[in-house]
């Protein structure tokens, strides 16, 4: 690394050499039952364990201290809801008293400290409410992304084993109603485990019909149990907070567990020092609660500072229109934003002028920060002469929780490299291995990997699956947790996520990453976004095939053997020769996760005349259906 010598210095090497001190003071913006002796258990490793003696509340910490510290009439929540054309703003003592009644009605019903509870709801606060009424009785919420096909519902049901399920009869999307209810009903019905009720939060736009075993959401918070409330429960800094799943394309979803402790440590640390978002500020994440970024930066990381949130039911595009997000950020006087690339690339497509940035007010916006997929430096450079604004990448995992490399522009604002999420983050010791664990020298790229422990706010295992863990992944390189990504870290210390190591091609032994030629790709004019995937040939092993979607406007009937012919030459001169790039294939879209995700294991695995595990997390399944005759042509 360079010589830095300012605060993400001396905050990085703290977090390192000094480990224990730095994570207690960051635990002293925490209200502990009982504050924490031992900072970090290192007794058992890999199995690490963060703040082992305190004892806690999450819910206590997001909302109750913050109603009797003087914020019970600042707005918490803001619900901004496009389809519904439905808004309203909860200010953090109506957040408590929503809460208290479901966490009233939970223990009601039954539930309590250590039981499961699934969330299978929309974008609506009470998705919100129902993540802290569990953590307010100790209760381990797993909340499922609406909509989730029946088979993927029942296998987390048989993992979690609810006690009871919280959903909804509906989502909205742009153009179709989603029914929760059948999906729900046959995800219960194929489980071995049976919850002991599902509660359903009646939607006007398709009201379900409910069962023996259901009940409707206003009937359960208007009971006498509800009316009593609930007072947060006492659990351990150790205690599981939730369980996400992760979907892999084969084998059982991963149930990634989250502490209490650590976890609330961690992102009340990172809201100060990362997203350089304080008290009393909006931050606006533009994501779900189904995912890991909308459980850290929509609900608990905001809620845990005593900010506000954006609780958004709307896509970037379409609801109505590619100004959508300059909408929120200027209605709300947002300080921050967080979204994906994806996002951003489908403002561009549509809006490639930002024509309808005009006429709002961002006067009061200071960064966007932009996760989860790749971001490939022309749409890094589109929104950064678009806002006038740091457009700021981060990098990081459903496992880790939390960001693992970004510039902590709380702590110190470091110049900004296109394509690289920045640094370190205080915490993570990241490194660039080899395939026999040997570190490797700057600018070399290779697999990147963490060296243990991981810093609180992570996960400390799979649920009910230590084996897994170990062997999914620290059995590759002892003493390190493998990302999964491929990269390299240059002279500055400025990491290079190029994408997941089964994506990097290897061209007549030569390894070439997706990202370097993606990005070569995304700075032509025309392109939108692209997908580079390598498929077999008999000769030089493999080859790159690109996927390219056009901005709204270009014509590819008349220009697109030009721009075809414009990219394989852009790569031969930004990647090189070596590259082999011949076929370029202009599409009408590409398929993608919900969360934003390209889906290239899945193209490649079409190309090469596979047939492909289907990821249940896919956003529209017609997209890949239109794909398959260009990927592989029938003989």
């Amino acid at each position: 690394m360079s010589e830095q010598t300012g605060a993400y210095r001396r905050n990085y090497d703290a977090s390192i050499t000094d480990r224990d001190a730095f994570w207690a003071h960051a635990a002293q913006d925490i209200d502990w039952i009982t504050p924490p002796t031992k900072i970090l258990d290192d007794s058992n490793p890999p199995f690490y364990r963060w703040f082992p003696d305190g004892t806690l509340n999450t819910c206590f910490n997001a909302l109750d201290r913050h109603v009797a510290g003087g914020r019970a009439d600042q707005v918490a929540i803001h619900y901004d809801s496009p389809v519904t054309g439905t808004k309203r703003s909860y200010t953090y003592a109506e957040v408590l008293a929503e809460v208290r009644r479901l966490a009233g009605a939970l223990a009601g019903a039954g539930v309590g400290k250590g039981d499961r509870v699934l969330v299978y709801m929309p974008m609506v606060p009470e998705a919100v409410f129902a993540m802290l009424a569990c953590a307010r009785i100790g209760a381990i919420h797993s909340v499922v992304f609406g909509g989730f096909a029946p088979a993927e519902v029942s296998a987390r049901i048989d993992d979690a084993k609810p006690k009871l399920i919280l959903s909804a009869s509906c989502g909205i999307e742009p153009n179709r109603v989603v029914p929760y209810k059948p999906f729900l009903d046959e995800g219960i019905a194929r489980s071995e485990h049976k919850p002991d009720a599902v509660v359903v939060l009646q939607r006007d736009q398709a009201p379900a019909e409910l069962g023996e075993q259901d009940v409707d959401w206003a009937d359960f918070v208007s009971s006498p149990a509800a009316d009593a409330g609930a007072d947060c429960v006492e659990v351990a800094a150790t205690d599981p907070l939730y369980i996400l799943y992760t979907s892999g394309t084969t084998g059982k979803p991963k149930g990634i567990y989250r502490d209490n402790g650590g976890h609330a440590v961690a992102l009340r640390w990172s809201m100060r020092n990362i997203y350089d978002v304080s008290p009393g500020e909006t931050m606006f994440t533009a994501s779900d609660v189904g995912w890991v970024v909308g459980h850290s930066y929509i609900v608990y990381a905001p809620l845990l500072t005593g900010a506000t949130t954006i609780v958004y039911e709307g896509k970037p595009v379409g609801t109505p229109d590619a100004g959508a997000f300059w909408r929120i950020l200027a209605d709300y006087g947002a300080v921050t934003m967080f979204t994906a690339p994806t996002a951003f690339r489908a403002i561009k497509k549509e809006d490639p002028e930002a024509i309808m940035l005009a006429g709002h007010d961002l006067s009061g916006f200071r960064q966007l920060f932009l996760a989860g997929e790749r971001l490939d430096p022309d749409t890094y450079h589109w929104a950064t002469d678009q806002l006038g604004k740091p457009v700021i990448d981060n990098w990081w995992q459903t496992e880790t929780g939390w960001p693992i490399a970004a510039n902590c522009v709380g702590l110190e604002r470091l110049p900004i490299k296109a394509g690289s999420p920045s640094v370190a983050v205080p915490g993570y010791q990241v490194q660039i291995l080899d395939a026999t664990g040997e570190q490797l020298p700057a600018d070399t790229e290779g697999s990147i990997a963490i060296k243990l422990p991981l810093p609180p706010g992570t996960f400390p295992t799979l649920w009910q699956d230590d084996e897994r863990y170990v062997s999914s992944y620290l059995s590759a390189y002892p003493g390190y947790y493998l990302t999964g990504d491929g990269g390299y870290i240059d002279a500055d210390g400025y990491i290079y996520v190029m994408g997941r190591t089964d994506d990097v091609l290897n061209v007549a032994g030569h390894r070439l990453s997706t990202g370097s030629i993606e990005a070569a790709l995304a700075g032509h004019p025309a392109v939108a976004e692209c997908a580079v995937i390598g498929v077999h040939d008999d000769f030089k092993g493999q080859i790159p095939r690109a996927l390219v979607v056009l901005k709204t406007g270009v014509d590819a009937a008349t220009d697109g053997d030009r721009i075809t012919k414009e990219l394989v030459e852009r790569v031969r001169a930004e990647v090189g020769a070596v590259a082999s790039l011949r076929q370029v294939d202009i599409v009408g879209a590409l398929p993608k996760t919900r969360s934003g995700k390209i889906l290239r294991k899945t193209m490649r695995e079409i190309a090469d005349g596979h047939v492909p595990a289907v990821p249940a997390t896919i956003e529209d399944a017609s997209v890949l259906d239109r794909l398959k005759p260009v990927l592989r042509p029938e003989p």
